[in-house]
């Protein structure tokens, strides 16, 4: 089974979406963020690294689609947010205009999309977590509405294609409906 886990920021996210796969024999824990170089992060990265069990197998990636497709068994993906942050920052497009910027974000979608339904097939489950950032206020910058606008699209083009989504809050868990 397929499940985007998603929610707002220390919401419980993360340890509603390992325990998800916590019986699989085999994990692969991919880390699809950006690396920042500021000690927050790092202690943020290191407290992640704790508490996952060590047999799992940790993939530092934007890859996303190729992780899914080149990978056996179970897989969990760390998270949609930080994906998008990290692609955009990589073709370096926040100051570009909003549907160049879509269309870059759908194009490298479209392959992640179709190795989840592989997986699928496969029958090796794949979790994804992901933030909800649509029920907060407008941002003020451009770089920020940017963001929260493509995230959207993200998070709906994958609540689509898998089986569950989990809705966490305040680490409570709702399944929602289709």
């Amino acid at each position: 089974m397929n499940v985007l886990v998603t929610g707002g920021v220390r919401s419980g996210k993360s340890a509603h979406a390992e325990r998800l796969l916590a019986a699989e024999p085999t994990v692969t824990y991919v880390a699809a963020g950006p690396t920042y170089d500021d000690d927050d992060w790092h202690e943020r990265i290191a407290r992640h690294r704790a508490v996952r069990p060590v047999h799992w197998q940790t993939v530092e990636s934007t890859a996303i689609a190729d992780v899914l497709t080149e990978t056996t068994g179970a897989v969990l993906v760390e998270c949609l947010g930080t994906w998008v942050t990290a692609i955009v920052d990589e073709a370096d497009l926040w100051e570009a205009p909003s549907n160049v910027v879509t269309a870059h974000v759908e194009e490298l979608l479209g392959p992640v999309l179709a190795a989840l339904t592989m997986a699928s097939t496969a029958g090796s489950p794949v979790v994804l977590v992901t933030n909800e950032v649509g029920l907060g206020i407008v941002p003020d910058h451009r770089s920020g509405r940017l963001f929260r606008d493509l995230l959207g699209m993200v998070n709906q083009r994958v609540g689509a294609a898998v089986d569950e989504v989990h809705l966490v809050i305040a680490g409570r868990v709702l399944v929602l409906p289709s």
